[in-house]
């Protein structure tokens, strides 16, 4: 029991962080993801924002496709946040189902994927990154 209520208060409950070589960035506090945003909105830089939820099905089934996407594009910064955990920053993007992944230049959203739709995704990061 000690180890389920540690796993929920840490805020991975039955979820691990993306492998450090994933090129994946799971954020945990509003204060790091703020500073992260902040540092990425005034660069040419896209960013990628998948939100997500450690109960959600498709969620997980995308994820090692998120992953590899996240090596092919290396010049573009994926971000994970969990809708439950930075309840915040899923209001602030609109965001009502998951996955939903945004898409975010110089500040800006520029385009949106609602739902595992790999091929969409892919095809939006390609256009968007160059």
């Amino acid at each position: 029991m000690g180890g389920i209520l540690s796993a929920l208060y840490s805020g991975n409950a039955g979820e691990s962080e993306p492998p450090e070589e994933s090129g994946v960035t799971a954020f945990h506090s509003i204060n790091r993801w703020q500073l992260h945003f902040n540092t990425l909105k005034d660069s040419n830089t896209l960013m990628v924002i998948d939100f997500t939820a450690s109960w959600c099905g498709p969620c997980k089934i995308i994820k090692p496709a998120v992953y590899a996407m996240a090596t092919k594009f290396s010049n573009v910064s994926f971000c994970m946040i969990d809708v439950d955990e930075l309840q915040e920053v899923s209001r602030e993007f609109a965001v009502q189902a998951m996955p939903t992944f945004v898409l975010v230049k110089q500040g800006k959203e520029v385009d949106r994927v609602v739902g595992a739709k790999k091929d969409e995704l892919e095809r939006k990061i390609a256009k968007h990154s160059s």
